[in-house]
C-alpha cells in the first residue's frame, strides 16, 4: 500500500516566496533504453495527496496522474539521456549531469533531487527517499516513469523480439534470452552487463 507524500518541505521554500523543483529520474537500472529525468515545479500551496513514488503505483494511477501533473504544475521540464551518452559517461554521471542541467535552467527555485548530489551545483538539497517526501519530487518520478514507459513501448514496435513492451528493457529472464537468441538491439547499453560482453573489441 502507497503513503502519503505531502508538501511539508515545499511549505519551508513557499514560506519564503521560493518555488521549488524537484527531481527525479526513471531507467538507470535497464539493459536497454534511454535514462529519463524530469524536474517539476508546483504553485505555491499546491498539494495533492494522491501523487507519490512512481514505483508504488499501478500503470493506470501513474496515468492518471501524468495528465493531473502537467495540468497543475507550473512547469515540467523532461530530459532524455541517450544510449550513446549513457555508454560514454556511465548511468551515474549521465544522470547526475542532466540534472545539473535541469537545476541550472531553473536558477529562479530551490532544487531538491532524490539522493543525486550535485556538486557542480549550488541552492540545492539531496535527499534519501525524496519521492515518498515531497510532493514535487514524486511527481517527477511518475513523469519521468510515464515518459520512458511509452518511449519503450516504441522501440518494442521497432524491435518486437526482445518484448520491451512487458519488461521496459530491465534485465527479466525473457530479455536475457532475447539477447543471447538475437544479439544486441541499437537501444541495448553496450556498457552494461551482459551487454558488455556481447560486443567484440575492433581489430582496427
Amino acid at each position: 500500500m502507497k503513503g502519503i507524500c505531502d508538501n511539508t518541505i515545499e511549505l519551508q521554500c513557499w514560506t519564503h516566496s521560493r518555488l521549488l523543483i524537484g527531481m527525479d529520474e526513471a531507467g538507470r537500472g535497464p539493459l536497454a533504453g534511454p535514462l529519463v529525468v524530469a524536474g517539476v515545479i508546483f504553485p505555491k500551496d499546491y498539494t495533492n495527496m494522491q501523487i507519490y513514488d512512481s514505483k508504488a503505483l499501478s500503470e493506470k494511477k501513474r496515468n492518471q496522474l501524468f495528465r493531473t501533473i502537467y495540468a497543475d504544475a507550473v512547469c515540467v521540464d523532461v530530459r532524455i539521456v541517450s544510449v550513446e551518452t549513457i555508454d560514454t559517461l556511465d548511468i551515474y554521471h549521465a544522470t547526475q549531469r542532466t540534472m545539473a542541467q535541469i537545476r541550472n535552467a531553473h536558477l529562479d527555485a530551490f532544487a531538491l533531487t532524490d539522493a543525486m548530489p550535485l556538486p557542480m551545483c549550488t541552492d540545492y538539497l539531496h535527499m534519501v527517499k525524496a519521492d515518498q517526501k515531497s510532493v514535487s519530487v514524486a511527481a517527477a518520478s511518475i513523469v519521468a516513469k510515464v515518459v520512458r514507459d511509452h518511449m519503450m513501448v516504441g522501440f518494442d514496435v521497432l524491435y518486437p523480439e526482445y518484448g520491451f513492451a512487458k519488461h521496459k528493457g530491465y534485465g527479466t529472464k525473457q530479455h536475457l534470452n532475447a539477447i543471447t537468441h538475437y544479439g544486441l538491439s541499437p537501444i541495448h547499453r553496450k556498457s552494461f552487463a551482459p551487454c558488455k560482453a556481447m560486443v567484440q573489441p575492433s581489430l582496427f
